[in-house]
């Protein structure tokens, strides 16, 4: 059996995707800025997705600008965020310890340039409270960006509160959105937002493709220097092809959005339940206050590394994080933020579900993950001190969830 399991890292291009970027590449091939007929069929085509993204997520037409993906749009966004607050004399951002790597180097970047930015602690459950926010906040404050739902262990953070707080206070908000957008339904006006990252491939879109909404009066600052694409704020002939396919992807993802997630949550309690009966181990991040496909837990006395190669041994795609990270030997970043010690946060395992999920894959992975983690446990000198006391274990041997 071969079950993927890494949709939180991409997703497959569905089939009403692919049949609506074809004739993109073979009909409506012209260049959207040029004069002539082919060109202005480009164009129309161009203009209304983007009318339609616009529409899911409340948004106005001209708030929408195509980029190659959600990395792009956080740049962009925190940039001119930045940018914008330093003409004003302020140079203080705020954001959280457990962001995508997008944003927080961003951040690191700017603070070479003399910005400060304060990194919000994260609770043991992987959410960040309104009141954390709004006592980081000072007068110098010209951006606060928090993710909607992390990449990693998938908890859902409280965006319409935070952004009422910034909304306020006078500071512009941003949030990633890139693992939310298809699992939770989005209203920017309705939830604050200034501005907000999406990337296609996370829900059966193409990769290269995403979209930055910034509202009407926020300045953008370019990233991107060339010709007066997307209204000279992202120069660079527009991906035509996968702007469709992202609008039809998101389009099927928000309208299937309610009844995928009543499937998931079916699953995801299978699975929780069934992970939880091996020894010493944990889910990380709030049980209930998550994205329905994101299952995350920590093991004892093992790395994630060969957890990982021995599943994909049994036909089974999971990660160990974020994709964006899965080459460093270092502990993932989100599980130190959340209180995770280093030695437990190498031994994590990340299960992102999809939508052709069932019962029958969810318990081989539950059977395939047992039967692993015994056998890693079986030769680990780590694990052998933790069984004879050496070593104290950091879980209960059993954990209700």
């Amino acid at each position: 059996m071969f079950v993927y399991a890494d949709n939180a890292a991409t997703t497959a291009v569905s089939k009403n995707v692919l049949d609506a970027m074809v004739p993109i590449y073979t009909e409506v091939y012209g260049n959207p800025s040029s004069l002539y007929s082919v060109g202005q069929k480009a164009k129309e085509i161009l203009e209304e997705s983007r009318e339609r993204i616009a529409k899911i997520l409340g948004a106005k037409p001209r708030e929408i600008y195509f980029t190659s993906g959600g990395s792009e749009a956080d740049n962009q966004a925190i940039v001119s965020a930045a940018r914008f607050g330093e003409k004003k004399g302020k140079k203080h951002i705020i954001s959280t310890k457990f962001e995508h790597h997008a944003v927080l180097h961003t951040l690191q970047a700017l603070e070479k340039e003399g910005f400060e930015v304060t990194l919000l602690d994260v609770h043991e459950n992987g959410v960040v409270t309104p009141e954390q926010v709004a006592d980081a906040i000072r007068e110098d404050t010209a951006l606060v960006t928090i993710m909607y739902a992390n990449n990693e262990i998938g908890t859902v953070q409280p965006i319409a509160e935070i952004g009422a707080i910034c909304k306020e206070k006078g500071v512009l908000f941003h949030t990633d959105a890139v693992q939310a957008v298809s699992h939770i339904h989005i209203n920017v006006v309705e939830q604050n937002i200034d501005m907000l990252s999406i990337s296609a491939h996370k829900f059966h879109g193409p990769k290269g493709v995403g979209v930055l909404y910034a509202r009407g009066g926020v300045a953008l600052t370019n990233i991107i220097n060339g010709g007066a694409q997307e209204r000279g704020k992202r120069a660079g002939t527009e991906n035509l092809a996968g702007i469709v396919g992202m609008t039809v992807a998101l389009e099927d993802a928000v309208e299937h959005m309610d009844e995928n997630n009543a499937k998931f949550e079916k699953l995801q309690d299978r699975l929780i339940e069934g992970l939880s009966k091996i020894p010493y181990s944990e889910l990380n991040g709030d049980r209930h206050q998550r994205v329905k496909s994101n299952v995350n837990f920590c093991f004892e006395g093992i790395e994630g590394e060969s957890l990982l190669l021995l599943l994909d041994d049994k036909g089974i795609a999971v990660s160990s994080g974020s994709a964006c990270t899965s080459g460093s030997l270092d502990p993932s970043h989100v599980l130190l933020a959340i209180g995770r010690p280093h030695e437990v946060a190498h031994g994590s395992l990340r299960i992102s579900l999809g939508e052709d999920a069932d019962e029958e894959q969810v318990d081989y992975i539950i059977k395939s993950v047992t039967e692993v983690v015994e056998y890693l446990r079986s030769f680990s000198p780590f694990w052998g001190d933790l069984t004879t006391g050496k070593r104290p274990h950091v879980f209960l041997e059993h954990k209700a969830v």
